[in-house]
């Protein structure tokens, strides 16, 4: 059994089926994803679509909530949130599902974006989309800032985290800075970095180090590159 994380698909759908094929990620294994689906790549639907059948044939995948996800559910109520979702990437996303209108997208689709948790609280690690508020007793309990917050490192704190490294997604950073992240977190001789931003930016096709999707093993504390899949 292995344990993955994976963030920001955003719509690569391609990258993300070749990921998993390349991890050989099967039944016994377990997923989780740290939101952003959707906007700005090809395939939205097909990344939900095929989330779903991972979990339909008995693969143990966990999926959580997403910035993304939150502008297109206020999207479907508020037009001007529905502009602003479009420039966001939800234009792409509306072509993944071939309609033109937001209200023509499936309920089921919604639906599963409503449930999603905004966290996970494993032994070992914390799971959100963006990171933790510390400025606060209970980082728990600011769950507008797992989907959004960003620039918090500083205010780690430690006490709370007992031991457990938070991973996330939500700003795209270069393949260099996550392995750096990583080596400060493995290595015995220095201070604990207990954080790990996943986010390659998969989607961005012109940023140099970037271009891709990372997974992150939990266990054996290894990372994996998929390089964007057109």
């Amino acid at each position: 059994m292995a344990r993955y994380a994976i963030t920001d698909i955003h719509g690569c759908c391609k990258t993300f089926k070749q990921l998993l094929e390349s991890l050989d990620f099967s039944k016994e294994d377990q997923l989780y994803i740290l939101g952003d689906y959707i906007d700005r790549g090809p395939d939205s639907k097909g990344v939900i679509d095929h989330i779903w059948k991972l979990q339909k044939e008995g693969h143990r995948v966990e999926c959580l909530k997403g910035n993304h996800e939150e502008k297109m559910l206020l999207a479907r109520h508020d037009v001007n949130q529905c502009n602003n979702w479009k420039y966001w990437g939800g234009k792409e996303t509306l072509e993944s599902f071939a309609v033109k209108n937001i209200t023509d997208i499936e309920e089921a689709y919604f639906t599963w974006m409503e449930g999603l948790p905004n966290y996970l609280l494993l032994d070992d690690y914390v799971l959100v989309h963006a990171g933790l508020n510390f400025k606060i007793p209970d980082p728990l309990v600011d769950q507008v800032a797992m989907r959004w917050i960003r620039n918090w490192y500083h205010e780690t704190n430690l006490d709370w985290l007992e031991g457990r490294v938070v991973l996330h997604g939500h700003t795209p950073v270069s393949q260099s800075t996550i392995e750096g992240q990583l080596k400060e977190l493995t290595n015995p001789d220095t201070y604990p970095s207990p954080y790990l931003d996943l986010d390659n930016g998969c989607v961005y096709t012109s940023r140099p180090d970037h271009h891709q999707l990372c997974a992150f093993d939990m266990d054996k504390q290894q990372l994996f590159f998929q390089e964007y899949v057109s």
